[in-house]
């Protein structure tokens, strides 16, 4: 008999251990792991994160420290800066390269839907998401 996998359920830090699709997103959250959760996120392989950004020229070398922490099972990066493109400065992209590990900006929801497609292929992805409206 197939069932539909456990709900997980978030630790007191906001973390989800796993790697979950993106059910939805928008209304300034997202659902994953049949949960919702307001505002941002970053998915790692470790799992998903609660993600203090809200603005895309917040985003700093503080801010994309944990996916270089786990850069070991990272092959691309996934940066949702809400409902238009907002570049990452090169200062900030070069660590990452430095790394094999390819960025790529793009609106949220290209981001989510981009990141699916990836996890479905088992590719080794990660993603910082800012929430939209």
């Amino acid at each position: 008999m197939v069932g539909r996998p456990p709900m997980a359920e978030p630790n007191q830090a906001g973390f989800v251990p796993g790697r979950h699709a993106i059910e939805a997103y928008g209304r300034g959250g997202f659902r994953f792991a049949g949960m919702s959760h307001r505002g941002s996120i970053l998915i790692l392989p470790s799992g998903i994160h609660a993600w203090a950004v809200e603005d895309p020229r917040a985003i700093g070398s503080r801010e994309l420290a944990p996916v270089l922490a786990e850069g070991d099972r990272i092959e691309f990066l996934l940066i949702g800066t809400g409902p238009t493109i907002v570049p990452l400065p090169d200062r900030l992209r070069l660590p990452f390269r430095e790394r094999g590990i390819s960025v790529d900006t793009m609106q949220t929801g290209a981001a989510a839907r981009t990141y699916n497609v990836l996890l479905a292929e088992d590719r080794r992805v990660a993603a910082a998401l800012i929430a939209v409206a």
